[in-house]
């Protein structure tokens, strides 16, 4: 926790390599202090068919993931931040734009929290 995708147009991988996007990504989340630097995560996923109306030719949308908790002032900044250092790379995106969703913490599981020796039920027992 927190998981951050990204979903973009293919073509965005022939401006910036698929590591300099997720770090940038990575290293944004990890600057606003809200997560442990182990904790968090970062996946990309490109597509190569979209549409993105009238003469739009790429995009790049960040969906962050994370535990609920935290103010809605610090998930602007979360998002915010992500979104300002984005634009650094890429600052003739046709679409670029971050959102950030709370995880319930009554629903949320992981393989942690199903471990018979994990007495407190510490989601990063073990790890």
């Amino acid at each position: 926790m927190p998981h951050f995708i990204i979903e973009c147009s293919q073509n965005i991988l022939q401006q910036r390599t698929p590591e300099e996007i997720i770090n940038v990504v990575y290293e944004a989340a990890d600057a606003t202090g809200l997560f442990a630097p182990n904790d968090i995560k970062v996946r990309l996923k490109p597509y190569e068919y979209y549409r993105l109306g009238d003469q739009k030719e790429d995009f790049l949308h960040v969906f962050g993931y994370i535990m609920e908790g935290r103010s809605t002032e610090q998930k602007a900044e979360l998002s915010k931040q992500i979104c300002t250092q984005l634009t650094g790379l890429f600052a003739d995106i046709s679409f670029l734009s971050v959102n950030i969703n709370d995880f319930e913490k009554a629903t949320y599981c992981n393989k942690a929290l199903i471990n018979p020796e994990n007495k407190d039920n510490n989601r990063h027992f073990g790890l």
